[in-house]
């Protein structure tokens, strides 16, 4: 299995069968190398989003045309892009699992908001999802832009993800130390990877914190475009 940072809260995952692009931003991303769009990208067999924000979803429609492959997450904002974009998609809901080429992916709660950006303000784009994604002999719970929530404790007793993908970059999200004490609370993660930083100058900018606060834990501070093998 291998994941790859896209920077901000995007991601490749090579999976099972699958190659999954996480809430890939590219076009506008400040912290993506633009000339190596193309191999990011290649090869790709869906794209999962977590909500509708035009950090995490405005390339969707474009990407899911240039790729022919389907958009992947609640049911409602699958469902407009179909219905008003022509796209392939598999939308669903929460406690909902979808096989994407092998990979198991459950989608879960976050506790965020969701919208699309319109010509008179923001428009509805169903709720926001984290998922669990099971293949390769691991489960990775991907948190989507999030704070701590109780939900949590049932999620990691029930999925028990040993990898974390976790938003850390505070304003928006949980920040660090959020993040960390929502690790050692609700899981037992092996590894924890944190995204949703580094991007703007008022997000975080390091995880010195994260890994201070989770001795024991591998906590891998991504590099964009280098692979992380797990």
């Amino acid at each position: 299995m291998k994941l790859t940072w896209l920077g901000h809260s995007s991601f490749r995952l090579e999976i099972e069968d699958a190659v999954i692009l996480i809430d890939p931003w590219i076009s506008q991303n400040p912290a993506f190398p633009h000339d190596r769009r193309a191999e990011a990208i290649a090869g790709a067999t869906h794209i999962l989003i977590t909500h509708g924000h035009g950090d995490h979803a405005s390339d969707t429609i474009a990407l899911a045309k240039e790729l022919d492959i389907p958009a992947v997450g609640i049911y409602d904002l699958i469902s407009f892009w179909q219905a008003h974009h022509g796209i392939r998609g598999v939308g669903f809901n929460k406690g909902g699992t979808v096989d994407l080429g092998g990979a198991k992916v459950t989608m879960v709660n976050a506790s965020h908001s969701s919208s699309l950006d319109g010509s008179n303000g923001p428009i509805y784009a169903g709720h926001e999802s984290g998922y669990m994604i099971a293949g390769d002999g691991h489960v990775i719970y991907v948190s989507g832009d999030t704070d701590i929530m109780a939900d949590m404790g049932w999620m990691g007793e029930y999925h028990r993800p040993d990898i974390g993908i976790l938003c850390a970059g505070g304003h928006f999200t949980m920040d660090m130390e959020r993040a960390a004490w929502a690790a050692k609370k609700y899981f037992d993660f092996k590894t924890v990877i944190p995204c949703h930083y580094k991007t703007f100058p008022f997000l975080a900018q390091s995880a010195a914190p994260m890994i201070e606060a989770l001795p024991g834990v591998e906590v891998i501070e991504p590099e964009v475009m280098v692979p992380i093998s797990l």
